[in-house]
C-alpha cells in the first residue's frame, strides 16, 4: 500500500533532501580546506604532482632519485614527505603517493 503525501509533506521532504545535500557539499569543501591548510596539493596536476604507487622494493629515496634527475635527492624525498604528510619515510608495495614531476 503506497502512502500519498501531502503538498506539505512533499516540502518537508524536499527541504530535508536539499539540506542534506548542502551538508554533504560542505563537507567536501571543508574537507578540500583542511587538505591544502596541511600541505597536501590541493590540486596536484597544477601543482606539478603526479600521483605515483609504489612498487615492490621500491623506497622513498629510489623514487626521489628517478625524480631529482641531477638535482638534490635530498630535497626531493622531503618534497615527497611533506606533500604526503609521511610520518615515516617507510613504504610498502601498493601506497599512493604524490610526487613531484620534475
Amino acid at each position: 500500500m503506497a502512502t500519498k503525501l501531502t503538498s506539505r509533506g512533499r516540502v518537508v521532504v524536499r527541504g530535508a533532501a536539499v539540506a542534506s545535500l548542502l551538508i554533504v557539499i560542505g563537507a567536501g569543501f571543508s574537507a578540500v580546506g583542511n587538505a591544502s591548510e596541511k600541505g597536501v596539493p590541493s590540486t596536484p596536476a597544477s601543482q606539478g604532482y603526479v600521483r605515483v604507487v609504489v612498487a615492490p622494493g621500491e623506497t622513498l629515496w629510489s623514487l626521489a632519485s628517478m625524480v631529482a634527475g641531477n638535482g638534490s635527492v635530498t630535497a626531493v624525498e622531503q618534497e615527497i614527505v611533506d606533500a604526503n604528510q609521511l610520518v615515516s619515510t617507510d613504504l610498502a608495495a601498493g601506497d599512493r603517493l604524490w610526487v613531484p614531476a620534475k
